[in-house]
């Protein structure tokens, strides 16, 4: 059966709601029949990315974060959006261990970790404007269902 569904999220970037984002995302892909593992990886992709709009994106002013999510088939997709300063170098931002907040013990390891769980990662920045990151994860990759019929 395909699924397609779809839900927007806006909400104030306190670190408090960094855990409500990655529920409701999770709970979110649940029609997709997820492992624990799938499940866990996209909660993490989520905690970095509302974590990086908190921390670099408002510099812990509080503003709106908005979280777009959609099933397609399989596929879950996960846009996360921020106003905020935006990133001058995405392609630098996205190395590991790079940080611009080194002095706050951030570890440079956001952008890598959502690259790592998820299938797809695209970062769009404007200066000044914000930062969108789009991510995608296919449930089910690999796993084969069993039924009656696979006998």
């Amino acid at each position: 059966m395909d699924h397609t569904n779809e839900m927007q999220l806006i909400f104030d970037s306190r670190s408090s709601n960094e855990s409500f984002a990655r529920v409701t995302v999770a709970a979110f892909m649940t029609s997709l029949n997820p492992t624990v593992e799938e499940v866990s990886d996209v909660k993490t992709a989520v905690s970095e990315a509302v974590t990086n709009a908190i921390i670099h994106g408002y510099e812990g002013e509080v503003h709106n974060i908005c979280i777009r999510c959609r099933t397609k088939e399989q596929t879950l997709f996960v846009e996360i959006e921020d106003f905020g300063k935006g990133i001058e170098d995405v392609e630098k931002a996205m190395e590991p261990l790079f940080t611009t907040k080194a002095e706050a013990e951030r570890s440079g390891m956001g952008f890598s970790f959502m690259e790592a769980f998820m299938d797809s990662l695209e970062v769009e920045s404007t200066l000044g404007k914000g930062t969108l990151v789009k991510m995608s994860k296919i449930i089910g990759k690999g796993r084969k269902i069993w039924t009656t019929q696979s006998l």
